[in-house]
């Protein structure tokens, strides 16, 4: 289980690094702000544990960024800083929490076990990118905060597209899922619940979601 740290203490990234080791966890670092965006952007990770301040792009400017850019990776934030309005800063820029320096390990690997274990039953039960949200225990779908009411088909649709975001899905499995294996279509039945679909999701939203793929399928991806 890969962590990524962006801190630009040395010192501190080396006890963390040994630290985390010990635990078995796989350690990445990025010493500034913009190689930490960069590499947490890229994704593969289970956990960031993020500074806020650091040169080039602070903390709260990276997690804000990568929330918007789709990517929900578990977020510890670190600082010197602990004030409530330091601590409300953080959580509303969408960390998972926030831990005051100095800190102990036992502290941040029993937060570490306590965001890893919520995550996983979250990534079952909800699914997300950019500002669509999927709710799975109360099948209800927002975007933007604005609920969107689909067909069952439509659902189905957006199900999987969510599921496999940022993969490309050929229509014969998407239609395989959504219809049946057996299902041949007559009128063109999977274009055009992609497209009442696109009315739904992306004309409340700022960014399109669902992008075709000529001659193979379609993408669901910031």
């Amino acid at each position: 289980m890969a962590i990524l740290i962006i801190e630009d203490e040395k010192k501190l990234v080396d006890i963390l690094k040994r630290a985390l080791k010990t635990e078995r966890y796989s350690v990445d670092v990025a010493y500034d702000g913009e190689e930490g965006f960069a590499k947490a952007l890229k994704g593969g990770y289970a956990l960031i544990i993020l500074d806020l301040m650091l040169p080039n792009k602070d903390g709260l400017e990276i997690c804000m960024d990568l929330r918007a850019q789709g990517v929900q990776t578990p977020i510890i934030m670190l600082t010197a800083k602990g004030t409530v309005e330091d601590r409300v800063n953080g959580l509303n820029a969408q960390a998972d929490d926030y831990l005051v320096k100095p800190f102990g390990m036992e502290e941040l690997f029993a937060r570490i076990r306590a965001i890893l274990r919520r995550r996983k039953t979250m990534d079952h039960d909800v699914l997300k990118i950019e500002d669509l949200v999927m709710d799975r225990v109360k099948h209800e779908v927002t975007r933007a905060g604005q609920v969107i009411v689909l067909t069952p088909k439509e659902y189905k649709l957006l199900n999987l597209l969510l599921t496999h975001k940022g993969q490309v899905l050929n229509r014969k499995k998407l239609i395989a899922s959504v219809w049946s294996p057996h299902f041949a279509e007559t009128h063109n039945e999977l274009n055009v619940h992609i497209r009442y679909l696109r009315r739904k999701i992306d004309e409340v939203g700022q960014k399109p979601l669902i992008h075709t793929v000529r001659g193979v399928g379609f993408v669901l991806k910031v």
